[in-house]
């Protein structure tokens, strides 16, 4: 399937829905999933036949939430804050799991894309420069969709032990703000339950 096709797609146009705008991240993201979830033999996760990992937060993120079904309401949706285009997809049904995440310069953009990229960023582009920047970006979510999977990603098995399901708690009332709190989440301070924001 191609970029054209992948963009056409019901899956994608969901993403961007969610997302709010086509962008090279969701592509990757997406890309991403959808190889890890073939790679695992998974559908979308009801409830929480799968988790997934993120270490990013940007764009990519959020095809992966839509794609996989993981949700940190459900959580089954892990954020490491780690700054890399990687993706661990595990499945509870299999106890198997794969990372993807991006090989070194395959997702880089050329140099005009770059320039205009830190000028968007810095609030410095004419209109221009913001057209052209749409123009290229719009190329480069296009290029990503098409490139071979290989030349942008790795992806490799892993055996990371599966995370609890999630709980559900009865609130406790936080001794300092008096607001409720999972107890799970509070720590004892002077013989008193604490919530972290207190701490």
């Amino acid at each position: 399937m191609g970029a054209a096709e992948i963009m056409n797609s019901e899956e994608f146009k969901k993403c961007v829905e969610f997302h709010g705008h086509i962008c090279p991240g969701l592509a990757t993201g997406f890309r991403a999933a959808k190889v890890a979830m073939d790679k695992l033999k998974e559908q979308r996760s009801e409830d929480e036949e799968i988790v997934a990992i993120v270490e990013t937060d940007a764009c990519s993120a959020d095809a992966v939430q839509v794609l996989t079904g993981c949700t940190f309401g459900k959580g089954n949706f892990i954020y490491k804050d780690y700054g890399k285009m990687a993706l661990t997809l595990l499945s509870r049904n299999s106890g198997k799991g794969v990372r993807v995440s991006a090989r070194p310069n395959g997702m880089q953009p050329d140099a005009e894309h770059h320039t205009l990229i830190q000028k968007m960023i810095a609030g410095k582009a004419d209109d221009a420069e913001k057209k052209r920047f749409q123009e290229l970006h719009l190329k480069r979510t296009s290029d990503l969709l098409d490139a071979p999977f290989e030349e942008i990603f790795n992806i490799e098995e892993t055996t990371i032990e599966l995370p609890p399901k999630a709980r559900i708690e009865v609130s406790e009332i936080c001794y300092s703000c008096g607001e409720p709190v999972m107890p799970s989440k509070m720590d004892m301070v002077n013989g008193h339950k604490v919530c972290r924001g207190c701490l």
